[in-house]
């Protein structure tokens, strides 16, 4: 059988490790395992992987740092997080460095067949592919390595433009899991910004606000107005992991 990609299976419970080599390997997959997150970093620091699937209570260090470090040291890998003690700010922590998936021990082997499947899936391209075409100029790649996000707290991140400008936005990931999701207010007379003060709010479909808190004092360039057509799509087309809205772009005070 032609393997579909390599993935790293992260666990200190052998029952799992042996469980995702069973069911991914028979798909195709190419599984390695490991039982502790000095062992797992060492194999990505002397392999390429496609997909690292980590536990977050490991018997050494905690599955998030595992996910930090391996995207550091492969920027590229996809990370799906699994856990059988759930909690909202470890899936959010998860979410903000980059994991694509979070997900609840146990689950079934067809689950963990088309989560593989969502990240490998040619299909899944093609459909990102369509909607960057669409969207390109309202949304960024969390892989975008020419100007990566620099700058992350509670769901507004920042990063630097190669003219100076700086971008402002929203982590549509973080919001969803929250429950907080369902509109972006953005002023369209908003012509500045200031270091800690609210730029735009987040409507929940309970009718709550949530103020989104600006990095950085400026004067505001260009506004993202069709933020929430954009955002509209990428939850539409199941979309929304590893990509972020910029809704401002700023020019930074003088210091």
């Amino acid at each position: 059988m032609e393997k579909k990609g390599k993935i790293l299976v992260l666990d200190d419970d052998p029952v799992v490790t042996l469980s995702c080599k069973r069911i991914l390997g028979g798909e195709g997959y190419n599984i390695v395992t490991a039982g502790n997150g000095k062992e797992a970093l060492e194999k990505i620091e002397k392999e390429e992987f496609d997909l690292l699937i980590s536990d977050i209570r490991l018997p050494d260090i905690n599955g998030i740092a595992v996910l930090k470090e391996s995207k550091i040291i492969q920027p590229k890998l996809d990370v799906v997080i699994i856990t059988g003690y759930p909690n909202l700010e470890d899936a959010k922590e998860s979410v903000k460095l980059g994991a694509l998936e979070y997900i609840e021990k146990p689950f079934t082997p067809d689950f963990m067949i088309n989560v593989a499947g969502k990240i490998f899936d040619k299909r899944g391209w093609i459909l990102r592919k369509a909607f960057i075409d669409e969207f390109r100029n309202e949304i960024v790649s969390l892989r975008d390595a020419e100007n990566p996000v620099i700058f992350y707290k509670e769901g507004t991140w920042a990063r630097k433009l190669n003219d100076g400008i700086w971008e402002v936005g929203c982590d549509v990931r973080y919001w969803l899991l929250g429950g907080q999701l369902m509109h972006i207010e953005l002023s369209g007379g908003l012509n500045t910004v200031t270091a800690g003060e609210p730029f735009a709010r987040i409507l929940s479909a309970g009718g709550e606000t949530q103020d989104l808190i600006s990095p950085m004092t400026g004067k505001v360039i260009e506004l993202n107005l069709n933020a929430n057509a954009a955002m509209g799509a990428l939850l539409r087309d199941n979309l929304s992991e590893g990509w972020l809205l910029w809704l401002a772009r700023i020019q930074p005070a003088a210091m």
